[in-house]
């Protein structure tokens, strides 16, 4: 049987700060790999972005759409789906936010400076979708690990870039809190030793149609080293 792969966590050069590839060399890169669609996932205003903090709402919010709307131009092209979202941090503990537009962003400048409970509460009441990433990841800036069980619809238990045992924990973590899960690679270089993400026997039209797919039990989550 034929699946459809989809990439769910990956960040363009032009609004991601650690990000090495830009939109359009991100989704050739995973046309090439065989992949119908990639959300763009790009850093938000509160974590690692290139755009600049002392620029009115609007114009910060249209300047970290460019990654996302390069990234669909290209994705129109080729033929390969494109979907929104975007990696909103508190201290190095990060949230994948889908299924919300750029016009809700421009309609909320709270959410830059409200708590991360009332972030996470805020979203979910407006119908977005909350899967927390890389729950257990360790770097010299992150001074502990926080868990939102209470907050989240999901959890990131596969994490291409991470360790075995970081993924191990996510995954019990999930478990234990009967939370849905799902998959990414975290991608900012393009090609990586390993891909990962979610899969099915259906193409999706939108990224509302991904959330559907992972709360029906439809999205298979996955992981391949490339050769």
């Amino acid at each position: 049987m034929n699946l459809f792969k989809y990439e769910t966590h990956a960040h363009t050069s032009e609004v991601s700060k650690c990000s090495k590839i830009n939109a359009a060399e991100l989704v050739q890169f995973y046309k090439n790999c065989g992949y119908d669609g990639i959300c763009i996932t790009d850093h938000f205003l509160n974590g690692n972005t290139t755009v600049p903090r002392d620029l009115e709402w609007a114009e910060r919010i249209k300047l970290f759409c460019r990654g996302f709307e390069n990234a669909y131009a290209e994705g129109k092209k080729l033929g390969i789906s494109v979907f929104f979202g975007w990696e909103y941090s508190y201290r190095g503990t990060d949230f994948l936010t889908y299924g919300l537009s750029k016009e809700w962003l421009l309609e909320h400048p709270e959410i830059i400076d409200i708590s991360t409970n009332e972030y996470c509460d805020l979203v979910r009441a407006n119908g977005g979708f909350i899967v927390h990433a890389h729950p257990f990841r360790e770097a010299s800036y992150i001074s502990m690990i926080r868990l939102l069980p209470r907050k989240v619809d999901a959890v990131e238990v596969i994490n291409a870039c991470r360790l075995d045992f970081e993924n191990k924990l996510a995954n019990e973590y999930a478990n234990n809190y009967n939370l849905l899960k799902s998959a990414g690679t975290d991608n900012h270089i393009g090609r990586c030793e390993k891909l990962s993400g979610i899969q099915l026997s259906k193409r999706l039209n939108s990224v509302d149609d991904m959330i559907s797919a992972i709360k029906n039990g439809e999205a298979e989550i996955f992981e391949e080293i490339l050769k």
